[in-house]
């Protein structure tokens, strides 16, 4: 992908059949379909992809042991589906992760394992393998460091896990691959209407300050938690289709949880489970819900949210944690489907909802990474049938994403490009310099930057050190560290100078000092 080719074609299109707003996971999804189909697809994001929330998961492909619980088998059986589909679409970006609960007591002990049994009989043939009753010993050899006084034993069960932002780019590869046209830092600032229907947009590119009035046959919002901004371009007098809530991660050194094993723990206070998993050669730990009034582009972690989560992992460790022990504290904001309950976001669906409205404008939101997929199926049909385009079976459900190869697993050294991580290589022999890590304690190197720059669309910092690696997302001030000669390697590749260095090293400072736990005193 290079984006001034994109832009360029921006000029070669008189007419889009589907213009896509926003390039998170659901956007990202539906350009790919939509491409596959062969309709003529332009995607914009106003910032980079998976700026937002598609870039701060808990890193799972799951069909949700807790929505379970909650009886929404409904949304348990299609992420289930969905989560065998990506596992073997993408398997440089997934794997299968053995989780333990641990239990207390053995009514708890026979419950979750009658449950968790039955989360594996809703996965049918894509089932990742059978539940496990574990005695007390045996849960132990597994986690040394859980308390052992009235431990009974635990269930272990199977689900999968990922790298949520380089899915993310792979799937802007693929849908690239796939004929799209996709442009970040490109905003749309007006719907254009004539007659009352939603004929195209207004954009402004953010790094050239150049706007375009470009047309569609269709739009589609799919910007998270910001798609009520769209639907006020569309009709200020619109109702609010988004209740945001927060969840917060702390990442901390694998020291302490070692081992292949992930916690699940079943019950917080907040109604929610809490996870601790292995993720590149550290431990995430999470996550919070938090309902919000207000939605920013970057969301701060509340203290209270990191204080909830160290207590919560402390009660099962004996290994306790502090402020100190974090390394990045990241926070992103769900686009929970608004309804009129009133309760908990903890107990708010996580299924999505698509609405047309009267001018065309297509909307989704809700919904999480594992459906995906389904989501953008959806989408796309929805969009078709509104704007009378022929009528294209999805075929995604087997179509490998960018980079995909059997012989490429997830955790190898270069993995998450697939394929492209023969071009990686290359550079290396070329000049062994470009092996040389930007961080001590971490693989990511001077060689990912230059291919990121050139292919990736990488066009600051922060894309390289939050979402092309995940360096700011595991270690906050070695990410800071990292940010001048990231900048200086980045300025000799796009022809910037000292003076775009300096913004640029300043601005990714002023963005990182808010995943440093330390720095959070107080709300916010």
């Amino acid at each position: 992908m290079n984006r001034n080719l994109s832009i360029e074609a921006l000029g070669k299109v008189p007419v889009w059949d589907i213009i896509v707003i926003g390039g998170g996971a659901t956007g990202l999804g539906i350009a790919v379909d939509a491409a596959q189909r062969g309709f003529r697809v332009l995607l914009l994001e106003k910032g980079d992809f998976a700026k937002g929330t598609s870039s701060r998961s808990t890193k799972l492909v799951h069909g949700g042991v807790r929505y379970l619980a909650q009886g929404n088998i409904k949304l348990v059986v299609e992420a289930l589906r969905e989560r065998g589909f990506l596992l073997a679409n993408a398997p440089h970006l997934t794997r299968i992760q053995q989780f333990v609960i641990p239990v207390y007591s053995f009514f708890d002990k026979w419950f979750y394992g009658i449950g968790l049994a039955i989360y594996d009989l809703l996965s049918g043939k894509l089932s990742l393998g059978r539940t496990k009753v574990m005695g007390r010993k045996t849960v132990l050899s597994e986690i040394p460091f859980l308390k052992k006084d009235g431990l009974k034993g635990g269930v272990a069960y199977l689900d999968g896990q990922f790298d949520d932002a380089r899915l993310a780019i792979t799937l802007a590869l693929t849908a690239h691959e796939q004929g799209a046209v996709l442009i970040n830092y490109m905003c749309v600032s007006a719907l254009v209407k004539v007659n009352g229907k939603v004929t195209g947009v207004t954009v402004q590119d953010e790094l050239r300050d150049v706007h375009y009035n470009l047309e569609s046959r269709v739009v589609i919002n799919a910007t998270g938690v910001f798609v009520d901004s769209i639907l006020d371009m569309d009709n200020q007098a619109s109702p609010a289709a988004v209740m945001p809530s927060q969840g917060v991660h702390l990442v901390v050194d694998k020291a302490f949880f070692p081992g292949n094993q992930a916690l699940m723990i079943p019950k917080t206070k907040d109604g929610r489970v809490l996870f601790a998993l292995p993720w590149q050669e550290s431990i995430v730990i999470g996550t919070t819900d938090t309902p919000l009034n207000e939605i920013r582009e970057e969301p701060v972690a509340l203290k209270s949210e990191i204080d909830f989560i160290i207590a919560q992992f402390n009660a099962y460790s004996q290994k306790p944690i502090t402020y100190a022990d974090i390394r990045s504290v990241f926070a992103g904001l769900r686009p929970l489907v608004k309804t009129s309950n009133s309760g908990s976001t903890a107990m708010a669906s996580r299924d999505h909802t698509i609405f047309v409205s009267g001018s065309n404008l297509i909307t989704i939101t809700g919904g999480k990474w594992t459906t995906y997929r389904k989501m953008a199926k959806d989408a796309v049909n929805n969009a078709a049938f509104v704007a009378k385009l022929p009528v294209i079976k999805c075929k995604t459900r087997k179509l490998k994403l960018h980079g995909a190869s059997g012989s490429i697993h997830y955790g190898e050294r270069f993995s998450s490009y697939g394929t492209d991580a023969v071009h990686i290589k290359q550079l290396i022999q070329q000049d062994p310099e470009l092996g040389m890590p930007i961080a001590e304690g971490h693989s990511y190197c001077k060689a990912e930057i230059i291919w990121s720059v050139r292919e990736e669309m990488a066009m600051t910092v922060e894309d390289i050190l939050a979402r092309r690696s995940r360096l700011l997302f595991l270690d906050a001030e070695k990410a800071i560290a990292a940010a001048l000669p990231v900048a200086q390697l980045m300025a000799g590749l796009l022809n910037e100078n000292e003076d775009w260095i300096t913004h640029q090293v300043k601005s990714f400072h002023e963005l990182a000092g808010g995943y440093i736990a330390g720095n959070i005193f107080s709300e916010n």
